[in-house]
């Protein structure tokens, strides 16, 4: 994948989504699960670029996922999921038996194991709850439609942890601030692609301009279902969802909740609008309670 310049004039932003009125595009992460082998050359990058410590390089016991989740010293995480191939639709495992014996060619018949790879990172929402509550100022909305955060602004308060609906973001330690992907911000200055994506030999985390990468994975997923991969669908994609799409998606072949994500994630602060409504009336009604009790205690005390 060829690097290209991000810097090329900005373009108005209507929908508002970065935060900027001029920006350029919006970019982000589109990650095929289907061609990733979990070489985990993304998570290496991503430590070596952005010089983030170790994670303390023990073993977890839990297949050759060492890492396990994302974290504030994980910000690349490749998962190892181990399954049987599920039938497609409507049909047992027994019903496919002589299919599967006859096509000696298929990879992959139902009933056998296989390994779901997947390489997860913040999903950089167009609706972030975490910058929605973080106090200091210290996440902030990039011209690139990313979410950073600003260690040197972070006073370690964790309003964003409960926040994010991935449970993505998260402190650390021994310091307190909290720490996640921030797309090789420094990098998109440069012009240059995310290093996680840079690394990737198979190309299963492709990066570019959002809309660009909406179009290619739609054409993806087709072509999965042409070869019978009936389980192929894209998480994250849609503008419509209950965080408004996300800037970082993916193609997975089985539900989200067998990767560990949210099948239909929502802003955590979408209620908070109605919440101060709520509680301002009953502010409002809980003065003018206090009013009423003490107007009434007068005149009480003036007739005696």
């Amino acid at each position: 994948m060829t690097e290209r310049n991000l810097l090329n004039g900005p373009e108005p932003d209507p929908a508002g989504d970065s935060g900027h009125l001029e920006r350029p595009e919006r970019v982000g992460f589109f990650t095929d699960t289907s061609v990733c082998i979990g070489c985990k050359a993304c998570e290496v990058a991503c430590k070596e670029w952005n010089a983030i410590p170790d994670d303390g390089m023990r073993l977890s016991g839990m297949s050759y996922d060492n890492t396990q989740g994302l974290g504030a010293s994980t910000w690349r995480h490749v998962a190892f999921i181990e399954q049987k191939v599920p039938a497609p639709e409507g049909r047992t495992e027994l019903s496919l038996v002589e299919e599967a014996s006859s096509a000696p060619e298929l990879p992959q018949a139902p009933g056998d194991m296989r390994w779901l790879m997947s390489s997860d990172v913040c999903k950089h929402c167009t609706h972030a709850a975490c910058l929605d509550v973080c106090p200091t100022g210290s996440l902030f909305r990039t011209e690139f439609g990313t979410v950073v955060v600003q260690e040197d602004i972070c006073n370690g308060c964790g309003y964003c942890v409960p926040a994010c609906p991935y449970g993505v973001i998260e402190q650390r330690p021994h310091d307190g601030r909290a720490f996640k992907c921030t797309m090789c911000y420094d990098r998109l200055g440069a012009g240059q692609e995310p290093a996680c994506a840079k690394a990737c030999p198979t190309e299963s985390i492709q990066f570019g301009p959002l809309d660009e990468l909406r179009e290619r994975a739609a054409l993806r997923v087709d072509q999965l279902h042409e070869q019978g991969v009936d389980q192929a669908q894209l998480y994250g994609h849609d503008p419509q969802d209950g965080v408004g799409g996300d800037g970082a998606f993916f193609l997975l072949l089985d539900k989200p909740e067998v990767y560990g994500l949210p099948p239909d994630p929502v802003v955590t602060t979408r209620d908070l609008p109605v919440m101060w409504k709520h509680a301002g009336g009953a502010a409002l009604s809980l003065a003018g309670g206090i009013a009423l009790a003490f107007a009434v205690a007068g005149r009480t005390k003036g007739t005696r």
